[in-house]
């Protein structure tokens, strides 16, 4: 996802309005698991204790939304950070009004039990669950349990919490879909490794659209991957450019962002998308990761690349020619990326928009070039559940 943040909902019409404290470093984003085990979609998986006995298959999505669906979403600036999010309104049977982080780095949903559970199932060491599970409101929650961690050496962040499944309204009053019974991560407790303090509830809800599992639990996946789709539609998602005059403080709900479900003319031959087959690895599943070229003042760096909506401010170009641990590249730089199918999209950076840093591998300690939210400002983005690819088209 990027930066771990906090907010605090303030008003749910439809100019959504939104507090966002800035507490963590710019330049921390998602680590490849390739390079250090058990890194993936920027949450890094310390520990995961199985204790259930059971198994809990996720109930297959059937007709809901049955065909294409098309949502919007809320673009949020706070003036450091842009983020766009995605409303929760359901979860099991309990009504409820919960931005979630839309981020295609990541896979699954992470969310809070406050609010979701009783507060008396809700302890500093954990969520009371007798016997191998328990179901409340909806939600079936087990004993397998996870401590995920994310953010940097300097700003480390742990979130605990487990494996639970539950049906759920994706989207608000300005339009929604229903899921059938899939997996989520619930999670119970936030604490902040450097200051020892728990962070505020619902401070990391995460919505995770990327391919593969998530690495809280591999029965994870993105709750978009779930839907089955009649009338020749695929799984899978569109995005359509975000638009760079909505983000604002307050939030602003900008309609028709996200497409559920995808068409013949979304993937097939005559397509504008250029289509990137996903690689696949046992551990995470397929990655979100495209290998690319990346050119600015006179270099050309070959580079593994990670489209992220989850990272809110600046992107990172990782160099290992770079002169400097980490440092920014000056406005009016010009750089361009081609990737190994052929797209290729070129920009400016600036004071406000498409900052850029390049930084040396060994210093984040990850190998990959990072495009931030901007790109989607700019771009289109396609994602195919079904054939694993990824599809990128510019305007």
């Amino acid at each position: 996802m990027g930066l771990p943040f906090n907010f605090d909902k303030l008003n749910c019409t439809n100019e959504v309005r939104w507090l966002i404290i800035d507490e963590d470093k710019v330049n921390m984003r998602k680590i490849c698991s390739k390079y250090l085990p058990l890194f993936a979609g920027g949450l890094f998986l310390s520990m995961l204790i199985t204790s259930c006995k059971k198994d809990y298959a996720p109930t297959p999505v059937t007709g809901t939304p049955g065909k294409v669906a098309t949502l919007g979403l809320y673009e949020v600036d706070s003036g450091v950070y842009k983020r766009v999010f995605i409303m929760i309104t359901k979860v099991g049977t309990q009504s409820v009004s919960y931005p979630l982080v839309f981020d295609t780095g990541s896979a699954g949903m992470t969310i809070d039990a406050t609010g979701i559970l009783p507060a008396s199932m809700i302890t500093n060491s954990g969520i009371k669950i007798p016997g191998d599970s328990v179901t409340v409101n909806g939600i079936t929650v087990t004993t397998q349990e996870a401590v995920i961690s994310y953010g940097d050496s300097q700003s480390e962040i742990q979130e605990y919490g487990n494996l639970a499944y539950t049906t759920m309204t994706i989207g608000d009053q300005n339009g929604n879909v229903k899921t059938s019974r899939i997996p989520i991560f619930l999670y119970y407790k936030i604490v902040n490794l450097q200051t020892g303090q728990k962070q505020p509830a619902h401070s990391n809800d995460v919505f995770g659209v990327g391919p593969g599992v998530s690495y809280a639990n591999n029965a994870i996946e993105s709750p978009l991957s779930y839907f089955k789709f009649s009338g020749g539609a695929t799984s899978g998602f569109k995005l359509a450019m975000f638009n760079n005059a909505g983000f604002s403080v307050n939030g602003t709900y900008v309609s028709d962002l996200l497409t559920i479900g995808l068409v013949p003319a979304d993937i097939g031959s005559s397509s504008d998308f250029v289509m990137h087959p996903l690689t696949y690895s046992s551990q995470g599943g397929y990655s979100p990761d495209i290998a690319a070229t990346i050119s600015y003042n006179g270099q050309n760096v070959m580079a593994t690349i990670l489209f992220d909506t989850g990272t809110p401010a600046i992107s990172i170009i990782a160099n290992s020619k770079a002169k400097s641990n980490i440092s920014s590249l000056p406005d009016n730089t010009a750089v361009t990326l081609t990737t190994s199918n052929g797209f290729k999209y070129s920009y400016t950076t600036g004071s406000a928009n498409n900052l850029t840093q390049v930084a040396l591998p060994s210093y984040t300690g990850d190998p990959r070039t990072i495009f931030s939210i901007d790109f989607f400002t700019e771009n289109e983005f396609l994602m195919n559940y079904k054939s694993h690819m990824i599809g990128l088209k510019n305007n």
